[in-house]
């Protein structure tokens, strides 16, 4: 079974859609398991000025916070209806029987690529590492962007600090759920 094709397929319908494919998944055990994670393609912030016509955000590599809608159990729906039919006539799912799952990455969502950790700056992020940046492998913060293939992440405690985190060094990355 090739993940790319799969991915590939997904992605097709997930465009068709206005959607994006953050993950997939396959996952074999009393049953065979086909997960796809889709999100709404973010938008970019527009620039906005202050009094002085001085550019005060730039859309450049900004995300909306909020500018776009959740996933709906429709958007699932036509996804998995579409991409079961591709998997189907092309056969890219060898055997009998699976599961195909499609679902929204979820509040608590995982955070892969460096576009990720730019889309959810400000928001409060778990992240282990394979081995120790300074004294820890567990920081839990804002997030502060990414820049020179690192993650920026801002520390609250006795002093507030910035840490940075190699991203190739980065085990686990999930958002924390704020009420």
């Amino acid at each position: 079974m090739n993940l790319d094709k799969i991915r590939e397929a997904a992605e097709r319908v997930a465009r068709s859609e206005g959607l994006d494919v953050v993950d997939v998944e396959w996952k074999v055990g009393k049953q065979r398991f086909l997960r796809v994670y889709i999100d709404r393609v973010p938008k970019a912030v527009a620039p906005v000025s202050d009094e002085a016509g001085r550019i005060a955000a730039t859309g450049e590599g900004a995300w909306a916070d909020g500018g776009y809608a959740a996933i709906s159990h429709a958007d699932c729906e036509r996804v998995s209806k579409q991409l079961s039919v591709i998997l189907d006539v092309e056969e890219l799912i060898p055997g009998p029987g699976y599961i195909l799952e499609v679902s929204s990455p979820g509040l608590d969502r995982e955070l892969k690529k460096p576009a990720d950790f730019e889309r959810f700056k400000g928001r409060l992020a778990k992240i282990s590492t394979t081995e120790p940046v300074g004294d820890a492998r567990f920081f839990e913060g804002r997030l502060a962007g990414f820049a020179d293939g690192k993650v920026r992440v801002e520390l609250k405690g006795r002093e507030a600090r910035v840490v940075e985190l190699p991203i190739e060094g980065i085990r686990k990355a999930n958002l924390v759920v704020e009420f």
